[in-house]
């Protein structure tokens, strides 16, 4: 059974599971930020992946990450792992304009999260998600 680190658990809103990674949205107002977790335990570089799920995974990622810009009006779109605090292996997908808190620069470490009011955090999630609808794993 998959199960997601402590620190992503806390940090983050629950979106939905693609056929492979899990969605979730990071609890900061600041950027429309997802976070794709591939549903494997024990993970924590992409090349410990199979060749079939590293496409996969960057399948689902490129999907978010057009999705996000439509919604969002993006005028960058940011994709990275890091793993540095967290080593499950997780994707950023991150919306990025040209005036938010932390442009040009990027968003880790800038600046204390604005977590999400409960309803902008359903406003948020439901968009994603209808956007999302027909990817869902049933």
């Amino acid at each position: 059974m998959f199960s997601l680190d402590a620190r992503l658990q806390a940090d983050t809103l629950f979106i939905g599971n693609l056929s492979f990674c899990r969605v979730l949205l990071m609890n900061d107002t600041r950027y429309p930020w997802c976070i794709l977790v591939p549903q494997r335990n024990d993970i924590g570089e992409v090349f410990e992946l199979t060749q079939q799920e590293q496409q996969q995974m960057w399948s689902e990622s490129t999907l978010v990450a057009g999705v996000m810009q439509r919604l969002f009006d993006a005028d960058k779109m940011n994709i990275a792992t890091l793993g540095n605090v967290v080593r499950q292996l997780h994707i950023h997908v991150i919306a990025r304009k040209t005036d938010d808190d932390a442009w040009p620069a990027p968003v880790w470490g800038r600046h204390p999260a604005l977590p999400y009011a409960p309803e902008q955090a359903r406003a948020v999630t439901g968009q994603l998600a209808k956007a999302l609808e027909e990817h869902w794993r049933a």
